[in-house]
Protein backbone atom coordinates (compact mmCIF):
# COMPACT_ATOMS: atom_id res chain seq x y z
CA UNK A 1 0.00 0.00 0.00
CA UNK A 2 1.28 3.90 -1.07
CA UNK A 3 0.60 6.85 1.18
CA UNK A 4 -0.13 9.83 -0.86
CA UNK A 5 2.89 12.25 -1.11
CA UNK A 6 4.06 15.41 -1.73
CA UNK A 7 1.65 18.02 -3.52
CA UNK A 8 -1.69 15.43 -3.19
CA UNK A 9 -0.61 14.65 0.34
CA UNK A 10 -1.00 18.28 1.34
CA UNK A 11 -4.46 18.57 -0.38
CA UNK A 12 -5.38 15.19 1.39
CA UNK A 13 -4.77 17.17 4.59
CA UNK A 14 -4.52 20.30 4.16
CA UNK A 15 -6.99 21.70 7.03
CA UNK A 16 -5.99 18.46 8.68
CA UNK A 17 -4.82 20.21 11.98
CA UNK A 18 -8.73 21.48 12.69
CA UNK A 19 -10.13 17.86 12.39
CA UNK A 20 -7.21 16.47 14.28
CA UNK A 21 -7.25 18.78 17.02
CA UNK A 22 -11.57 18.49 17.43
CA UNK A 23 -11.34 14.90 15.98
CA UNK A 24 -8.21 13.08 17.69
CA UNK A 25 -6.33 14.60 20.30
CA UNK A 26 -6.07 11.94 23.10
CA UNK A 27 -2.59 12.32 24.34
CA UNK A 28 -1.45 9.20 23.10
CA UNK A 29 -2.08 8.64 19.52
CA UNK A 30 -0.77 6.91 16.74
CA UNK A 31 0.04 7.02 12.72
CA UNK A 32 -2.38 5.11 10.65
CA UNK A 33 -2.03 4.90 6.74
CA UNK A 34 -5.27 6.05 4.77
CA UNK A 35 -7.55 3.92 6.24
CA UNK A 36 -9.64 3.64 3.00
CA UNK A 37 -7.22 2.71 1.12
CA UNK A 38 -6.57 -1.15 3.17
CA UNK A 39 -10.54 -1.32 3.10
CA UNK A 40 -10.29 -1.22 -0.56
CA UNK A 41 -7.49 -3.81 -0.79
CA UNK A 42 -10.22 -6.08 1.78
CA UNK A 43 -12.61 -5.90 -0.27
CA UNK A 44 -16.80 -5.79 0.67
CA UNK A 45 -16.42 -7.39 3.75
CA UNK A 46 -14.62 -4.05 5.37
CA UNK A 47 -17.85 -1.80 6.72
CA UNK A 48 -18.07 1.52 4.99
CA UNK A 49 -19.17 4.84 6.27
CA UNK A 50 -22.19 6.14 5.42
CA UNK A 51 -22.10 9.21 3.05
CA UNK A 52 -22.68 12.69 4.67
CA UNK A 53 -22.42 14.65 1.67
CA UNK A 54 -26.08 15.79 0.00
CA UNK A 55 -24.75 16.41 -3.45
CA UNK A 56 -21.53 16.95 -5.40
CA UNK A 57 -21.07 20.78 -4.62
CA UNK A 58 -20.49 22.97 -7.88
CA UNK A 59 -16.89 23.95 -9.06
CA UNK A 60 -17.54 27.45 -7.69
CA UNK A 61 -19.28 26.34 -4.34
CA UNK A 62 -16.84 26.75 -1.32
CA UNK A 63 -15.12 23.78 0.23
CA UNK A 64 -17.34 22.70 2.79
CA UNK A 65 -20.47 23.16 0.70
CA UNK A 66 -21.56 20.05 0.43
CA UNK A 67 -20.96 18.63 3.96
CA UNK A 68 -24.01 18.10 6.40
CA UNK A 69 -24.86 16.77 9.50
CA UNK A 70 -25.28 15.03 11.99
CA UNK A 71 -21.52 13.73 12.15
CA UNK A 72 -20.06 11.76 14.39
CA UNK A 73 -16.11 12.13 14.21
CA UNK A 74 -14.16 9.52 16.50
CA UNK A 75 -11.02 10.13 18.34
CA UNK A 76 -8.52 7.50 19.25
CA UNK A 77 -5.87 7.75 21.33
CA UNK A 78 -3.10 4.84 20.71
CA UNK A 79 -0.27 3.74 22.40
CA UNK A 80 2.16 1.75 19.82
CA UNK A 81 5.21 1.77 22.03
CA UNK A 82 7.16 1.14 18.73
CA UNK A 83 10.35 0.50 20.48
CA UNK A 84 9.28 -2.53 22.12
CA UNK A 85 9.47 -5.05 19.46
CA UNK A 86 6.39 -7.19 19.04
CA UNK A 87 4.50 -5.12 20.81
CA UNK A 88 0.76 -4.39 19.76
CA UNK A 89 -0.83 -1.04 19.29
CA UNK A 90 -3.73 -0.50 21.76
CA UNK A 91 -6.60 2.29 21.97
CA UNK A 92 -5.39 4.16 25.11
CA UNK A 93 -8.04 7.03 24.86
CA UNK A 94 -11.45 7.16 22.98
CA UNK A 95 -13.48 10.45 22.08
CA UNK A 96 -16.49 11.10 19.74
CA UNK A 97 -16.96 14.45 18.57
CA UNK A 98 -20.79 14.85 16.95
CA UNK A 99 -21.77 17.81 15.70
CA UNK A 100 -25.93 18.46 14.86
CA UNK A 101 -27.29 19.05 11.80
CA UNK A 102 -26.79 22.75 12.06
CA UNK A 103 -22.60 22.00 11.73
CA UNK A 104 -22.70 25.43 14.47
CA UNK A 105 -22.47 23.66 17.30
CA UNK A 106 -20.45 19.95 18.88
CA UNK A 107 -20.21 17.78 21.83
CA UNK A 108 -17.14 16.10 22.92
CA UNK A 109 -17.43 13.01 25.10
CA UNK A 110 -14.99 10.14 26.00
CA UNK A 111 -15.29 6.70 26.84
CA UNK A 112 -13.26 4.49 29.18
CA UNK A 113 -10.67 3.14 28.04
CA UNK A 114 -11.55 -0.03 30.09
CA UNK A 115 -15.13 0.11 29.31
CA UNK A 116 -16.82 -3.66 28.83
CA UNK A 117 -18.03 -3.92 25.42
CA UNK A 118 -18.61 -6.59 23.04
CA UNK A 119 -16.41 -6.52 20.06
CA UNK A 120 -17.47 -8.17 16.97
CA UNK A 121 -15.92 -10.69 15.09
CA UNK A 122 -13.47 -9.55 12.52
CA UNK A 123 -11.97 -12.13 9.67
CA UNK A 124 -9.10 -9.78 8.22
CA UNK A 125 -7.67 -10.08 11.42
CA UNK A 126 -9.10 -13.36 12.40
CA UNK A 127 -10.39 -12.28 15.65
CA UNK A 128 -13.30 -14.23 16.85
CA UNK A 129 -15.63 -11.99 18.42
CA UNK A 130 -15.51 -11.49 22.67
CA UNK A 131 -16.90 -9.27 25.61
CA UNK A 132 -13.64 -7.54 26.86
CA UNK A 133 -12.01 -3.91 27.05
CA UNK A 134 -12.54 -1.64 24.67
CA UNK A 135 -9.00 -0.49 24.20
CA UNK A 136 -8.55 -4.30 23.28
CA UNK A 137 -10.29 -3.71 20.18
CA UNK A 138 -7.70 -1.80 18.11
CA UNK A 139 -4.99 -4.74 19.32
CA UNK A 140 -7.60 -7.69 18.02
CA UNK A 141 -8.01 -5.51 14.95
CA UNK A 142 -4.46 -5.13 14.19
CA UNK A 143 -3.16 -8.33 14.22
CA UNK A 144 -2.08 -10.21 10.76
CA UNK A 145 -2.41 -13.64 10.05
CA UNK A 146 1.21 -14.78 9.10
CA UNK A 147 3.12 -11.17 9.59
CA UNK A 148 3.21 -11.56 14.13
CA UNK A 149 5.73 -8.49 14.77
CA UNK A 150 3.67 -6.31 11.97
CA UNK A 151 0.70 -5.19 13.28
CA UNK A 152 -1.85 -3.28 10.72
CA UNK A 153 -3.11 0.08 12.73
CA UNK A 154 -5.85 0.49 9.95
CA UNK A 155 -7.34 -2.72 10.67
CA UNK A 156 -7.31 -1.97 14.55
CA UNK A 157 -8.75 1.22 14.05
CA UNK A 158 -11.40 -0.43 12.01
CA UNK A 159 -12.72 -3.05 14.22
CA UNK A 160 -12.28 -0.16 17.19
CA UNK A 161 -14.54 2.00 15.28
CA UNK A 162 -17.31 -0.52 14.44
CA UNK A 163 -17.00 -1.70 18.52
CA UNK A 164 -18.02 1.77 18.76
CA UNK A 165 -21.06 1.96 17.19
CA UNK A 166 -21.70 -0.97 18.35
CA UNK A 167 -22.30 0.34 22.26
CA UNK A 168 -23.17 4.00 21.32
CA UNK A 169 -25.76 3.37 18.52
CA UNK A 170 -23.53 6.29 16.31
CA UNK A 171 -22.51 6.27 12.73
CA UNK A 172 -19.05 7.03 12.98
CA UNK A 173 -18.76 9.28 9.57
CA UNK A 174 -14.79 9.92 9.83
CA UNK A 175 -11.59 10.26 12.32
CA UNK A 176 -8.27 11.02 12.58
CA UNK A 177 -5.20 9.57 14.05
CA UNK A 178 -1.95 11.26 15.06
CA UNK A 179 0.79 9.82 16.94
CA UNK A 180 2.71 11.00 20.51
CA UNK A 181 5.64 12.85 18.31
CA UNK A 182 2.48 14.33 16.30
CA UNK A 183 0.74 15.25 19.00
CA UNK A 184 4.12 16.92 20.41
CA UNK A 185 4.64 18.45 17.49
CA UNK A 186 1.21 19.59 16.68
CA UNK A 187 1.16 21.96 20.13
CA UNK A 188 4.53 23.16 19.05
CA UNK A 189 3.75 24.44 15.53
CA UNK A 190 0.87 26.22 16.95
CA UNK A 191 2.90 27.69 19.67
CA UNK A 192 1.45 25.99 22.72
CA UNK A 193 -2.13 25.92 24.61
CA UNK A 194 -3.17 27.76 27.40
CA UNK A 195 -5.31 25.62 29.88
CA UNK A 196 -6.73 25.78 33.17
CA UNK A 197 -5.12 23.21 35.23
CA UNK A 198 -7.77 21.90 37.80
CA UNK A 199 -5.79 19.78 39.55
CA UNK A 200 -1.94 19.43 41.08
CA UNK A 201 -0.54 16.59 38.73
CA UNK A 202 2.67 14.98 39.11
CA UNK A 203 3.89 12.89 36.14
CA UNK A 204 5.32 9.79 36.14
CA UNK A 205 6.84 10.00 32.78
CA UNK A 206 8.76 13.19 32.29
CA UNK A 207 11.66 14.74 34.55
CA UNK A 208 10.84 18.60 34.99
CA UNK A 209 13.50 19.13 31.90
CA UNK A 210 11.16 16.92 29.46
CA UNK A 211 13.66 13.89 29.32
CA UNK A 212 11.34 10.62 29.90
CA UNK A 213 12.32 8.97 33.53
CA UNK A 214 14.55 6.02 34.09
CA UNK A 215 13.28 2.45 34.29
CA UNK A 216 13.12 1.24 37.88
CA UNK A 217 15.98 -1.25 38.04
CA UNK A 218 14.06 -3.75 40.53
CA UNK A 219 10.90 -3.76 37.36
CA UNK A 220 8.08 -1.72 36.85
CA UNK A 221 7.29 2.10 37.13
CA UNK A 222 10.28 4.90 36.92
CA UNK A 223 12.34 6.81 39.35
CA UNK A 224 13.95 10.02 39.92
CA UNK A 225 12.66 13.29 39.69
CA UNK A 226 9.10 14.45 38.24
CA UNK A 227 7.40 16.86 36.55
CA UNK A 228 4.66 18.79 38.29
CA UNK A 229 1.86 20.36 37.04
CA UNK A 230 0.44 23.02 39.62
CA UNK A 231 -3.12 23.92 39.73
CA UNK A 232 -3.99 27.25 38.24
CA UNK A 233 -3.68 29.22 34.26
CA UNK A 234 -0.25 27.60 32.26
CA UNK A 235 0.52 27.45 29.06
CA UNK A 236 2.09 24.36 27.75
CA UNK A 237 4.33 23.39 24.92
CA UNK A 238 4.47 19.82 23.25
CA UNK A 239 5.79 17.63 25.31
CA UNK A 240 4.34 19.09 28.54
CA UNK A 241 0.44 18.78 26.81
CA UNK A 242 1.61 15.12 25.80
CA UNK A 243 2.75 14.37 29.33
CA UNK A 244 -0.17 15.88 31.34
CA UNK A 245 -2.95 14.61 28.80
CA UNK A 246 -1.20 11.24 29.77
CA UNK A 247 -1.53 11.10 33.71
CA UNK A 248 -4.17 8.89 34.62
CA UNK A 249 -2.41 7.52 38.19
CA UNK A 250 -3.87 10.92 39.76
CA UNK A 251 -6.80 11.79 42.07
CA UNK A 252 -10.07 10.96 40.11
CA UNK A 253 -7.82 8.36 37.68
CA UNK A 254 -8.97 7.59 34.23
CA UNK A 255 -12.00 9.82 34.81
CA UNK A 256 -9.74 12.56 35.47
CA UNK A 257 -7.18 11.95 32.21
CA UNK A 258 -10.45 11.79 29.96
CA UNK A 259 -11.33 15.87 31.06
CA UNK A 260 -8.19 16.74 30.67
CA UNK A 261 -7.34 15.48 27.27
CA UNK A 262 -11.06 17.59 26.58
CA UNK A 263 -9.61 20.17 28.22
CA UNK A 264 -6.60 20.02 26.13
CA UNK A 265 -8.52 19.87 22.66
CA UNK A 266 -10.72 22.97 23.52
CA UNK A 267 -7.94 24.70 24.35
CA UNK A 268 -6.14 23.78 21.05
CA UNK A 269 -9.78 24.66 19.10
CA UNK A 270 -9.69 27.80 20.80
CA UNK A 271 -6.43 28.70 19.17
CA UNK A 272 -7.11 27.33 16.18
CA UNK A 273 -10.63 29.40 15.89
CA UNK A 274 -8.88 32.42 17.14
CA UNK A 275 -5.97 32.28 14.74
CA UNK A 276 -8.88 31.42 11.92
CA UNK A 277 -6.43 29.01 10.93
CA UNK A 278 -8.48 26.12 9.26
CA UNK A 279 -9.53 28.92 6.64
CA UNK A 280 -6.03 29.85 5.96
CA UNK A 281 -4.25 27.09 3.80
CA UNK A 282 -0.78 28.37 3.43
CA UNK A 283 -0.51 28.72 7.61
CA UNK A 284 -2.25 25.21 8.06
CA UNK A 285 0.35 23.56 5.42
CA UNK A 286 3.05 24.80 7.64
CA UNK A 287 1.56 22.87 10.32
CA UNK A 288 0.66 20.07 8.59
CA UNK A 289 4.44 20.14 7.41
CA UNK A 290 5.74 19.79 10.41
CA UNK A 291 3.35 16.94 11.60
CA UNK A 292 4.99 14.93 8.35
CA UNK A 293 3.49 11.76 8.41
CA UNK A 294 2.79 11.51 12.35
CA UNK A 295 -0.83 12.60 10.79
CA UNK A 296 -3.56 11.10 8.36
CA UNK A 297 -7.35 11.06 8.12
CA UNK A 298 -9.81 8.18 7.48
CA UNK A 299 -13.24 8.69 6.68
CA UNK A 300 -16.30 9.85 4.40
CA UNK A 301 -16.19 13.88 3.78
CA UNK A 302 -13.05 15.17 2.24
CA UNK A 303 -10.96 16.72 5.00
CA UNK A 304 -10.68 19.96 3.23
CA UNK A 305 -14.60 19.92 2.82
CA UNK A 306 -14.91 18.49 6.80
CA UNK A 307 -12.60 21.28 7.70
CA UNK A 308 -13.87 24.08 6.32
CA UNK A 309 -17.63 23.25 7.21
CA UNK A 310 -16.30 23.22 10.65
CA UNK A 311 -14.09 26.03 10.58
CA UNK A 312 -16.73 28.83 11.62
CA UNK A 313 -17.95 27.22 14.44
CA UNK A 314 -17.70 29.30 17.65
CA UNK A 315 -15.89 27.61 20.60
CA UNK A 316 -17.88 28.52 23.25
CA UNK A 317 -20.31 26.31 20.89
CA UNK A 318 -18.19 23.00 22.02
CA UNK A 319 -19.68 21.61 25.07
CA UNK A 320 -17.38 18.64 27.10
CA UNK A 321 -19.33 15.97 28.52
CA UNK A 322 -18.44 13.88 31.50
CA UNK A 323 -19.78 10.42 31.58
CA UNK A 324 -19.52 8.74 34.92
CA UNK A 325 -18.41 5.54 34.98
CA UNK A 326 -17.94 2.51 37.52
CA UNK A 327 -15.81 -0.57 37.89
CA UNK A 328 -17.33 -3.94 37.51
CA UNK A 329 -15.84 -7.40 38.49
CA UNK A 330 -16.74 -9.61 41.15
CA UNK A 331 -15.03 -9.31 44.21
CA UNK A 332 -11.47 -8.46 44.06
CA UNK A 333 -10.94 -9.27 40.24
CA UNK A 334 -11.36 -6.33 38.25
CA UNK A 335 -13.14 -6.86 34.70
CA UNK A 336 -13.20 -3.52 33.71
CA UNK A 337 -15.37 -0.51 33.59
CA UNK A 338 -19.32 0.43 33.04
CA UNK A 339 -21.25 3.79 32.52
CA UNK A 340 -23.35 4.55 35.20
CA UNK A 341 -26.85 4.93 34.02
CA UNK A 342 -27.37 8.36 33.01
CA UNK A 343 -24.31 7.93 30.87
CA UNK A 344 -26.07 5.69 28.97
CA UNK A 345 -28.93 8.08 29.12
CA UNK A 346 -26.77 10.52 27.84
CA UNK A 347 -26.01 8.54 24.55
CA UNK A 348 -30.10 7.70 23.89
CA UNK A 349 -30.44 11.46 23.89
CA UNK A 350 -27.35 11.88 21.63
CA UNK A 351 -29.22 9.47 18.70
CA UNK A 352 -33.09 11.00 19.86
CA UNK A 353 -31.83 14.53 18.90
CA UNK A 354 -32.79 15.54 22.62
CA UNK A 355 -28.95 16.42 24.12
CA UNK A 356 -29.75 19.55 24.82
CA UNK A 357 -32.70 18.94 27.27
CA UNK A 358 -31.10 16.24 28.58
CA UNK A 359 -27.78 18.03 29.58
CA UNK A 360 -30.20 20.76 31.23
CA UNK A 361 -31.44 17.96 33.07
CA UNK A 362 -28.45 16.73 34.21
CA UNK A 363 -25.47 19.90 34.27
CA UNK A 364 -23.07 18.19 36.09
CA UNK A 365 -22.16 16.13 32.86
CA UNK A 366 -20.91 19.34 31.69
CA UNK A 367 -16.72 19.53 32.04
CA UNK A 368 -15.47 22.96 32.64
CA UNK A 369 -12.96 24.24 30.28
Amino acid sequence: MTQPTGAARRRWVLPAVLVAVVVLVAGALVTIRLVGDEQAQRGPSAPTAAPTASATPSPTAPPGAGVTGPLNLLLVGVDTRVSVPGWEPHADSVLVLHVPAGLDRAYLFSLPRDLLVDIPAYPPSGYRGGRTKLTQAMTYGSRVPGRPKQPSTPQGYELLRSTVTGYTGLRIDAGAVITFAGFDRLVDSLGGVDIYVDQRVVSIHRKPDGKHRDPSPSGGGYVGPQMVYEKGERHLNGWQALDYARQRYITGGDYARQRHQQQLIRGLVTKILDEDLARQPDRVEQVVAALGDTLTYAGGPRIVDLAYALGGMSVDRISLVGLPGTGVGKGSAYQGEQLKPVGREFLTALKAGDVDTFLAAHPELRVKS
